[in-house]
């Protein structure tokens, strides 16, 4: 009996040990994928808001009751257009007052040059002759004193004859030459003429402050306001969107950055549109990063906007940043460190099948796509790639236990915040 049990565990043990060296022989199953030749295709994906050139307010500078308002949310308006229109009573009545009192200035200097300066011009000439004739009695007077034909009291008369007309003379040449082109009396019409002329100029300008018109061509994006209403200095009436090149303003996460260059094209799609994509160009990345969101600002032009993209609208786009027609391509699972640095340093690799061992082979990586990563050294088309799930170590004897197929390479979306 003793024997037979000791024959029995012997033969346990053998079976046990056969087993194990059975096992060991094999090797640990694995899951595999296999290295291809395939197109590939890397972009990055953000998404972002449809901005205007220019976001205008159309406000009132001066506080008046709004008498109409010509435009309505959505319409298209041209520059110069009439959008809303004031009013102003005492507006109008300052423009009025403004055009009299250049009447008056004008009709003024049109009196000083048909009237005041002919006359003064002959006042001249009668002070001339006035002294002239003065000039001469006094010389007959002292001849005549002379003579002693008259007393001295004559000659005195002729002498303050004589100087009243010299005075009167220099009054009227004062006068004639005031009221010539340069004179004091000229210059004092022009001016006034002037200030008529800019107080006129003034009150128009404020009266056509009561006629709100559009700066540019553009679309109406908000009404907050309606006739009998009073327009308040500064708050807005309507808010205008610019017309002029359709931008995409999005942002990208900074360890895309390298990836990103003017002229770049991309894919959008709109979010209330997802089956209507369009074209759209990247032509500005910004200068800086935002440090506290670790993204970077990007802007994109739509050559060709569609019908139903509207200002601030969400929009995906897909920015093509790398392609390769023929590329050796690895599933991106199946590589290791794939963000590390170059295989050198000990940087991205994988777990290759080589003589029914796995063995660590270092890859250097270029484009990556949906699923998978372009390999530039390291591998060859056709290798066998362990993926990590199976828990394989290098050196360990490994049999493979299913192959699958590197994933199709269309995209490569690389998501930005």
């Amino acid at each position: 009996m003793r024997h037979g049990r000791w024959l029995t565990r012997a033969l346990m043990l053998v079976v046990l040990a056969a087993g194990a060296l059975f096992m060991f022989g094999r090797g640990r199953e694995v899951d595999i994928v296999t290295v291809q030749r395939a197109p590939i295709v890397q972009s990055v994906v953000a998404t972002g808001r449809v901005s205007t050139p220019a976001r205008i307010e159309v406000s009132s500078q001066l506080a008046a009751r709004i008498e109409r308002i010509a435009v309505r949310e959505g319409e298209s308006v041209s520059a110069g257009a009439v959008l809303v229109q004031l009013r102003s009573d005492e507006a109008e009545a300052a423009l009025v007052a403004a055009r009299a009192a250049q009447r008056e200035t004008e009709g003024r200097q049109r009196q000083l040059v048909r009237v005041q300066r002919p006359v003064s011009e002959q006042q001249l000439a009668q002070a001339q002759a006035n002294l002239r004739l003065a000039g001469q009695e006094l010389a007959r007077a002292r001849e005549l004193l002379e003579r002693g034909f008259v007393a001295q009291a004559r000659v005195d008369d002729a002498v303050r004859s004589e100087a009243n007309a010299r005075a009167a003379l220099a009054a009227a040449q004062a006068q004639a030459q005031g009221n010539r082109d340069g004179g004091a009396e000229a210059e004092i019409a022009r001016i006034r003429i002037e200030q008529a002329r800019a107080n006129v100029a003034s009150a128009a300008a404020r009266l056509e402050l009561l006629t709100l018109r559009a700066p540019v061509d553009a679309l109406v994006l908000t009404r907050v306001a309606e006739p009998g209403d009073t327009a308040q200095v500064g708050r807005p009436v309507l808010t205008l969107a610019e017309n002029g090149e359709t931008r995409i303003v999005a942002t990208v996460d900074e360890k895309n950055l390298r990836h990103l260059r003017a002229g770049q094209r991309a894919s959008a799609l709109a979010d209330a549109f997802p089956g209507e994509p369009f074209a759209a160009e990247l032509y500005y990345i910004a200068p800086s990063v935002d440090a506290q969101r670790g993204t970077v600002e990007v802007r994109l032009r739509v050559p060709q906007p569609p019908a139903f993209l509207k200002p601030e609208m969400t929009v995906s786009v897909e920015m093509v940043v790398g392609r390769r027609d023929a590329a050796l391509i690895v599933a991106a699972d199946a590589v290791r460190d794939a963000d590390a640095g170059s295989a050198s340093e000990g940087g991205p690799s994988v777990l290759v099948v080589r003589g029914g061992r796995a063995e660590r082979a270092p890859i250097e990586v270029g484009l990556r796509g949906v699923g998978v990563v372009e390999v530039f050294a390291g591998l060859a088309e056709g290798d066998a790639v362990i993926l990590p799930s199976s828990a394989a170590r290098p050196g360990d004897r490994v049999r493979q236990r299913a192959v699958r197929a590197t994933a199709s390479a269309r995209a490569v979306p690389m998501m930005s915040e």
